[in-house]
This record gives structure tokens, C-alpha cells and sequence, in this order.
């Protein structure tokens, strides 16, 4: 590891200055400093202050910690792609942002965040899938690592992908922009889902972001998961295909189909069907023709089927509790946040900031009351 210097700081500023797309001239009035000094500091020529440094941090929209600490090496090779000067889309800030909170957590050796389960996969990542067989088998590995049946609906999607260290958070970033995306970190994984989308769209998406985590893709963004990009993309295609084969596994879903075909006929079979394995209705069409149980057809018919609240009160469809809507956080990092306030490892404001306003402070654990004789403890 590097000393950190005056030099290294200044580097890292600069670096964050440009992803956030500022000048120097803006950055300094945003901070109240001279463009010539905001220039000095980024050459690591006159040292930055702590206030200064807490200024530029609040100004560019990053930690200070991200100054000081070790990039990760899937972001440094990311942003050396798109090159050092080109500005972050919302969901590389995010995903940034996210990574650092796990890398974190991960720090204090909390077995909590979930990393740890990371252990779970083998050292070799997973090849990509190169053929139908190829993903089905892979989708029945990843239950198999997940510890669920092979022929089931998956209940808890965010908290199965976390058994195996990959950490899935969800914020509304709107229509307009990436589905997903998701970041190697030194040991386990950290996915970003856009809760914008319905849910059955969003657990494909975190699916998707799975398949990408098994074959140890670094950093991926993912804009129209279930759209273009898996059509003009091979490698998406495959990984899509890995996904489909995950929530809507092939024996399940030939069984309930010949099963209810007969009695509730093909509409309501399907929306039966999308319902107990929780995905939208493309998704199921897609799989139910690539299986070769539907014609292309019955296909297009079940696409454009839409459930009603009338369906779900006829067919007494079960409504589960929603997964990855508007701002979520995973249990395993939520509970690590948690035990660390407790422990008084960390402030109740900054855990606060790392729950993203999923809880406030009534949420938290009540602060120890201390007994009076403890001031000796801090005294020398």
C-alpha cells in the first residue's frame, strides 16, 4: 500500500473533480478556495487541509475516507476504461458509493455484512455460459450454492444472492437510466438494483447481476436487462438466459404447466404461473417458448397479459411482500450496521447514513446508559 502523501491526495481529488464532471474554477467556488489553489492541491504542491479536504469531499459528493482508502481494483480498472476525465453516470457514483460502505463494514471484520459468505463459491470463477445447457446447469449450481431446492420458487431473492456474498441494495434512479449494475469488491460483491421497475423486473435484473458476480465480471452496467442489450450483446444473451433458467427453473415449470393447463387454460395458467415464481410477464413468455411448452403465438398472447385485481382475488393469488422497492438495503449489511451502533463501534449519524433512511434514529438500538464510575475509564 501506498504512503498517502500530499501528491497521492491530490490525485485522488482531481480524479474525483473530474468524475463529478467540475472544473477547478467550480470546485473552488463551490469550496470558497481560489481556482489556483484548488490547482496547487491537486498537484500535491500546498497540502490540503482537514476542513478544506471536508469542503471538497461534501462539494464533489464523496467521503472523505475515499481520499485515503486503497481503490478497489474492479473501479480503478472501470474508470481507467472510460477513461480518467469522463464523468460518472448516477449509478457508477452509486455503485462507488455502495462499494465503499461494504468494504467498510468489511473492514471491522464483522461476519454480519454478509462478505464473508463470499467463501461459499470456489477460487476459480464460473466460465460463461456458452450454450442453453451450459446456463441451465449453471442457474441449478447457483441454487445448489444458495442452498434452495432446484425445482422452487425462490421466496427471497436479495437474501439468497447474499448467502454466497453478493450484496444487493435497490434505489429509484429513474426510467431513463441503467436497470443494475454490480462491483467486485475484494472479496464478495455488491449489486445495484433500479427499484423504478416492477418487481418481477427487478429480481430478473438482480438475477442478471448474479449471473454477471458467478463469472467474476468486474464491473458491469446493465441498461435494458430483458431489452436491446441482451439482444446485441452475446455474452448478455447468455447471462440472460442463466437468469431466466435461476427464477423459472425448467422441471417446475414444465410440471405446472402441464399440470394446470387443462383445468385454468392458458391465460390463467400463466398468470398462476407468473405469480408463484414471482416474474413479469416477458420474462415468463420468453422462458415458457425457450423451453418449446408454448408456440410463438401463445407467446405473444401471454406477453401482452396483464394481471388484474380481479385475477388476484379469482384466482386467490398470493401478494407477497414487495423485494428491492424504492431505497433497500440487505439484512446482512442492515445487521452488521446495526451491531456496530450497539457496540458503539460507530456513531448513530453514520449509521444512519449507511441505512440510507431505511431506518431513522427510533430504529436503532436505545444507547447504553452508563454508570457514573465509567468516567474513570477515560481518564489517565
Amino acid at each position: 500500500m501506498a504512503e498517502i502523501d500530499s501528491s497521492i491526495i491530490g490525485e485522488r481529488i482531481r480524479e474525483a473533480r473530474e468524475r463529478a464532471n467540475f472544473s477547478q474554477k467550480e470546485l473552488g467556488q463551490r469550496t470558497n478556495l481560489e481556482r489556483t489553489i484548488v490547482n496547487k492541491i491537486e498537484s500535491g504542491t500546498r497540502k490540503v487541509t482537514a476542513l478544506e479536504l471536508s469542503d471538497i469531499a461534501a462539494a464533489i459528493g464523496v467521503r472523505m475516507s475515499t481520499f485515503f482508502a486503497e481503490p478497489l481494483p474492479a473501479l480503478v480498472s472501470h474508470r481507467s476504461s472510460q477513461g480518467l476525465d469522463t464523468a460518472e453516470s448516477q449509478i457508477d457514483s452509486l455503485l462507488a458509493r455502495l462499494a465503499e460502505d461494504v468494504e467498510f463494514i468489511a473492514s471491522l471484520g464483522l461476519k454480519e455484512s454478509g462478505i464473508g459468505s463470499a467463501e461459499k463459491l470456489p477460487d476459480e470463477p464460473f466460465s460463461l455460459p456458452n450454450s442453453a445447457t451450459e446456463a441451465e446447469e449453471l442457474a441449478k449450481t447457483a441454487r445448489q450454492l444458495m442452498g434452495l431446492p432446484f425445482d422452487e420458487p425462490i421466496v427471497d431473492l436479495t437474501t439468497s444472492v447474499a448467502s454466497i456474498g453478493l450484496l444487493a441494495f435497490s434505489r429509484n434512479i429513474g426510467t431513463d437510466t441503467a436497470d443494475a449494475g454490480t462491483v467486485l469488491l475484494r472479496k464478495g460483491g455488491v449489486s445495484l438494483i433500479n427499484s423504478s421497475m416492477k418487481i418481477g423486473r427487478r429480481r430478473l435484473a438482480l438475477a442478471h447481476e448474479l449471473g454477471h458476480y458467478l463469472v467474476a465480471d468486474d464491473y458491469t452496467v446493465d441498461w435494458r436487462v430483458a431489452g436491446a442489450q441482451a439482444h446485441t450483446s452475446a455474452n448478455e444473451s447468455k447471462i440472460e438466459r442463466f437468469a431466466r433458467a435461476l427464477l423459472l427453473p425448467k422441471a417446475a415449470i414444465v410440471r405446472f404447466w402441464n399440470e394446470s393447463f387443462e383445468k385454468f387454460g392458458e391465460r390463467d395458467t400463466a398468470i398462476r404461473l407468473g405469480n408463484q415464481f414471482r416474474v413479469d410477464m416477458g420474462t415468463l413468455a420468453t422462458r415458457l417458448r425457450e423451453l418449446g411448452i408454448v408456440a410463438s403465438d401463445v407467446e405473444a398472447r401471454i406477453r401482452r397479459t396483464r394481471t388484474t385485481k380481479a385475477d388476484i382475488i379469482e384466482l386467490d393469488l398470493h401478494v407477497p411482500l414487495e423485494e428491492l422497492s424504492e431505497t433497500s438495503v440487505p439484512k446482512p449489511f442492515a445487521l452488521a450496521v446495526v451491531g456496530l451502533v450497539r457496540d458503539e463501534r460507530i456513531s448513530r449519524d453514520r449509521a444512519l447514513e449507511l441505512l440510507q433512511g431505511t431506518f431513522d434514529e427510533t430504529d436503532l438500538p436505545a444507547p447504553r446508559e452508563r454508570r457514573p464510575e465509567e468516567i474513570w475509564n477515560f481518564v489517565s
